[in-house]
C-alpha cells in the first residue's frame, strides 16, 4: 500500500512538473520567436526608410511647367548603390510601378508574389523557401509612384528556433528524469512519517484490544461462574473481582481518551497559574497512604529559600504527571527503600526542575529509549519483585506516555536515568511564567 501510493505521489509530482515545464518551454519559444520576427520586421522597415529617402524623383517631362507635374523615379540612380548596400545582410528590394509591375528587383528570379502594402508578412515562395517582407506605397502628394518591397530569408528565424526547440527538449526530457528520481525520494521521505504513524496505531490498536480483551474475559468468566452457583458467599467474592475489573477498564478508558483526545488537540490547554511547591506537596499527600503500606519512606524537600515557584499551565495536568510519576516509583520499590522529590530552580524566573528519585528495581538499558512508548512495560513480572503486591492490578503501560504528553504540553523536557537494581531517577524540567500582579485601587 504504501509503495503503491509513493509510486502514485512520484508520478503526480513528475506530471505536474512536466506540465510547468511544457508551459515555460512554450513561453521561451513563443517570446524568442517573436523577439526574432520583431527584430527582422524593425530591420525591414529601417531598410524601407533609408531606401525610401535616398529614391531619385524627377518630373516626367522636364518641359512640364504645370504646378503639379507628373513624376517619376529614376531607377538607375536611387537602387544602384542601394543594392550593394543590402546585399550583405541578406535584404532583397523590389520596386513596382503603381500598377503593380515590378520594374527592378535583387532577385536573379522575379517572385510570382502579389504586392500590396503591408508592415510585415510570411510569404511562400517555394515548398522550402519562406520571405519575410514589408511592402510600403511611395506616393508624393496624392500621386502613387510606386511600391517598395524588401524581403529578408525566413532561415533566420527558424533556424535559431529550431536550434532552440531541440534545446528544450534536451533540458526539458533532462529536468523529467531529475524531477521523477527528486520526486521518488521525496515521496519517501513524506510517507515516511505516515509509515511509522500507521504501524505505530496498528501497534496502539493491537495493545489496547490485548489490554481489554483481558479483563472483559475475565469479567464474563466470573459473571457466569456467580450466575451458575446460588451460592451468596461465592457471588459476593465475583462480584468484588467484577467491580475491580470495571475499575481498571474505566481507567484504561480515561487513558486513551486522554492520549486520543491530545494527539488530536481537541482538548484546549488551560493556562493557570500554579505554586508548583504546593502541588507536590498535595501530591505528596494523596500518595502517603500509598507509602505507608508498603512501608517506604516517602519525602519532599521543599526548596529552602523564600523563591516563588509559580508557573503557568493546565493543574490537572501537572497534578497527574507528578501523580503517575510518584505513583510509578512507589509501585515498584521494594519494601524500606524510599522515594524522594526534590524542587528547585535552575535559573531566575526560567526553568523549575523536579526530580523524583526511588531505590526501587531499576530498569535495564535496553529499555530505557522505549519506556515512554505506549502500551510498553519493560518486564510483565515487574510488579512481583515488590516485596508486598497488595493485590493491585499492574498498569496498562499508559502511565509514562501520559507524563511526556503532559511534559510536551507545556513545552518541558523529562529525562530518565536508571540503575538497574538499585534505583531510577526521573528529571522533568518545565519553563516557568512569572505572573505581573496588578494592584488595582479600592
Amino acid at each position: 500500500m504504501f509503495q503503491a501510493t509513493r509510486r502514485r505521489l512520484a508520478l503526480w509530482y513528475t506530471a505536474v512538473t512536466a506540465v510547468l515545464l511544457l508551459l515555460f518551454a512554450i513561453g521561451v519559444y513563443g517570446y524568442v520567436r517573436n523577439t526574432l520576427v520583431e527584430r527582422i520586421d524593425d530591420t525591414l522597415s529601417h531598410v524601407v526608410e533609408v531606401v525610401q529617402r535616398s529614391l531619385v524623383i524627377e518630373p516626367v517631362n522636364p518641359d512640364d511647367l504645370l504646378a503639379n507635374p507628373r513624376l517619376k523615379i529614376n531607377l538607375e540612380a536611387s537602387f544602384r548603390s542601394n543594392a550593394e548596400a543590402i546585399d550583405d545582410d541578406h535584404i532583397d528590394l523590389e520596386w513596382f510601378s503603381p500598377t503593380g509591375e515590378a520594374l527592378w528587383s535583387t532577385f536573379s528570379v522575379p517572385l510570382n508574389v502579389p504586392v500590396h502594402p503591408s508592415s510585415g508578412e510570411t510569404v511562400r515562395v517555394q515548398d522550402d523557401q519562406l520571405l519575410r517582407q514589408v511592402t510600403q506605397r511611395v506616393q508624393v502628394g496624392r500621386q502613387v509612384l510606386g511600391y517598395l518591397r524588401v524581403s529578408h530569408p525566413w532561415f533566420e528565424v527558424t533556424k535559431p528556433t529550431r536550434q532552440l526547440m531541440v534545446d528544450l527538449s534536451l533540458w526539458m526530457v533532462a529536468g523529467l528524469i531529475a524531477v521523477a528520481g527528486i520526486g521518488w525520494l521525496l515521496s519517501g521521505l513524506a510517507m515516511a512519517p505516515v509509515k511509522d504513524s500507521y504501524q505505530r496505531l496498528r501497534q496502539f490498536t493491537a495493545d489496547a484490544s490485548h489490554e481489554l480483551r483481558n479483563p472483559i474475559a475475565v469479567i464474563q468468566t466470573n459473571v457466569q461462574v456467580a450466575l451458575a452457583d446460588p451460592d451468596p458467599s461465592l457471588q459476593q467474592d465475583q462480584l468484588q473481582v467484577i467491580e475491580r475489573l470495571t475499575r481498571r477498564l474505566g481507567r484504561l478508558v480515561d487513558d486513551l481518551l486522554f492520549l486520543a483526545r491530545q494527539d488530536s488537540s481537541l482538548a484546549p490547554l488551560k493556562s493557570d497559574p500554579i505554586d508548583l511547591d504546593y502541588l507536590l506537596k498535595e501530591v505528596i499527600e494523596e500518595q502517603q497512604a500509598i507509602a505507608t503500606d508498603k512501608n517506604l519512606a516517602l519525602s519532599f524537600n521543599p526548596p529552602t529559600h523564600k523563591e516563588g515557584y509559580r508557573m503557568q499551565g493546565d493543574r490537572d495536568q501537572i497534578s497527574r504527571l507528578f501523580t503517575n510519576l510518584i505513583g510509578n516509583a512507589l509501585q515498584y520499590t521494594p519494601a524500606d527503600g524510599k522515594v524522594e522529590v526534590t524542587l528547585q530552580r535552575l535559573k531566575p524566573n526560567g526553568i523549575l526542575q523536579v526530580q523524583v528519585k526511588d531505590t526501587g528495581i531499576g530498569i535495564p538499558a535496553e529499555s530505557l529509549p522505549h519506556l515512554f512508548d505506549r502500551f510498553y512495560r519493560v518486564d510483565p513480572a515487574r510488579s512481583s519483585n515488590s516485596s508486598k503486591p497488595s493485590g493491585k492490578t499492574t498498569g496498562s503501560g499508559l502511565g509514562l506516555a501520559i507524563a511526556k504528553v503532559i511534559v510536551e504540553n507545556h513545552h518541558g523536557q523529562i529525562q530518565v536515568e536508571s540503575t538497574l537494581h538499585q534505583g531510577t531517577t526521573f528529571t522533568v524540567t518545565l519553563p516557568m511564567r512569572t505572573e505581573t500582579r496588578i494592584t488595582i485601587p479600592v
